[in-house]
């Protein structure tokens, strides 16, 4: 998996990297500047020859001195190259200052008219809070006809993802070494445009994983094993009328590939739900003393809980019977299962290593208040705290994987494990957002556990192939296609 580090990791990487004597701080900004202008070209080969129009803004830290070398760069291809100054030339830092004075001893023509490019290094992943930029960096950032910025997008802030002024919204950002947490969360990916990432010959970081395509093999049947042997699971539904999440999540978890999916409903609800099922199992389940009665059979081993239960006394019941059954290793709490959570803090308690929450912001805001506050509040002083902050501090009071939905899904274990699913660039999927598809994510987490899957890792596959599934319906899908989708995924993945 890709890693995605904070802005502190990214400095601490190239501290180190200067400290062992392998690299100088000049010569890792002379890397970056030459990497941005590779990723220009990739991006605009028709760029690539000819005498263009450039407007460099360049800040008054290491990021301006990124944006000094790409100046220098562009004159010597003989391109027209304007630099505009952020503050004060003397709070540059002595490899920032050298690479201004190198750009300031060539001679070229200036020009300021229309614009062919402009590039932001105004901050990159120093930027902590907003500013105001002088009239004319914006207008000639608004005016450019194309716009790369380097690292980061000056009004995004590194670590979240947050917008802290109005932001110069780029078309390509060019990133070093890793992506940073703020090009995949929040609004980071609104204001980047397309991502690149340079390799400048550093090593080391390890902080959180983006999510990125499950392996084949771990997604084949075992040949030779029986229906059993791929897994059991039981999704519980709830009464007369609202059976339609249940049977979305069953149909999930039995396209990803569980052996026997059975729902459990209450004896009202047994004629619709009988009139909808052919392969997926039905039983009546009434009570806590039915389940623990189900729950008995060992060869159940998920419970997937809340699409379409309800929030009453019943349910609060089956949620609390399959939370503390003795042998019940796991569960996947959705929807109103998280509501029944949140109002009990006795069902909350009930919560085990072997269960996912896999709650949207909603949701995430009544189980876990407080830490929705520190989220929600501006970073005054250090870093900021991100979700992915805000999802590892809910595992670890939950004592159980987190899956905070979203364009930008967060993973977080109790362990400290942290993952990022982030359905953006390349991979976005806005037609996600329709009624029923976290049902169908919930079905095909509890499949992929019942496959023999640890919590983390159904979270993470599931969310990946969520996103894959509707990518490959595309526009104008509904909940109902998600499932239907999974055959040409794993097809194409060689399963």
């Amino acid at each position: 998996m890709t890693e995605l580090l904070t802005s502190a990791q990214m400095r601490a990487i190239e501290a180190a990297a200067m400290a062992s004597g392998a690299v100088t701080g000049l010569e890792l900004m002379e890397r970056a500047g030459r990497g941005v202008v590779a990723a220009i070209f990739e991006e605009w080969p028709e760029v690539r020859e000819g005498a263009f129009k450039a407007v460099v803004l360049c800040g008054p830290g290491n990021n301006g001195g990124d944006g000094f070398v790409v100046a220098r760069l562009l004159r010597e291809r003989g391109w027209i190259v304007r630099v505009l100054s952020l503050g004060d030339a003397t709070r540059h830092g002595p490899d920032a200052a050298a690479m201004r004075t190198r750009w300031e001893a060539m001679a070229g023509p200036t020009d300021e008219g229309a614009v062919d490019l402009a590039v932001d290094a105004l901050f990159g992943i120093g930027m902590t809070r907003g500013c105001d930029l002088p009239a004319p960096m914006r207008e000639v950032w608004d005016g450019a006809a194309r716009r790369a910025a380097v690292d980061v997008p000056t009004g995004l802030q590194a670590d979240d993802g947050r917008v802290v002024m109005p932001a110069l919204v780029a078309d390509l950002t060019v990133t070093f070494h890793a992506p940073k947490l703020g090009h995949m969360l929040g609004q980071g990916p609104e204001v980047c445009g397309r991502l690149a990432v340079v390799d400048i010959g550093i090593t080391g970081g390890k902080s959180v994983s983006l999510v990125g395509k499950p392996e084949a093999v771990r997604l084949r049947k075992r040949g030779g094993a029986h229906k059993f042997g791929h897994g059991a699971l039981l999704v519980l539904a709830g009464g007369a009328g609202r059976g339609g999440a249940a049977r979305l999540a069953a149909r999930g978890a039995l396209r990803v590939g569980a052996g026997v999916v059975t729902v459990g409903c209450p004896s009202e609800a047994v004629p619709e739900n009988a009139a909808r099922l052919d392969a997926v199992m039905l039983r009546v389940v009434e009570d806590g003393a039915t389940l623990a009665g189900m729950l008995e059979d060992r060869r159940i081993g998920v419970v997937c809980l809340g699409p379409g239960l309800g929030t009453g006394e019943r349910e609060a019941g089956l949620v609390a019977g399959a939370l503390r059954a003795e042998r019940m290793p796991y569960a996947v709490c959705d929807a109103d299962a998280l509501t029944l959570l949140s109002r009990d803090a006795g069902l909350f308690a009930a919560l085990h290593a072997g269960c996912v929450l896999t709650p949207h912001a909603g949701e995430f805001a009544r189980l876990f208040p407080d830490i929705v506050a520190k989220l929600e509040a501006p970073a005054v002083t250090g870093p900021a705290y991100s979700k992915v902050d805000a999802t590892r501090e809910a595992a670890a009071r939950a004592g159980c994987v987190v899956l905070f939905k979203g364009a930008d899904t967060v993973i977080a274990a109790p362990d400290g494990r942290c993952a990022v699913h982030a359905a953006a660039y390349e991979r976005a999927a806005p037609w996600l957002a329709t009624a029923g598809s976290g049902d169908v994510l919930a079905g095909f987490i509890a499949g992929l556990i019942a496959r023999g899957f640890d919590p983390f890792d159904a979270a993470c596959t599931g969310a990946w192939l969520h996103v894959e599934c509707a990518r490959e319906f595309g526009p104008g899908l509904i909940a109902e296609d998600l499932p239907e989708m999974l055959p040409a995924v794993f097809r194409r993945l060689g399963v």
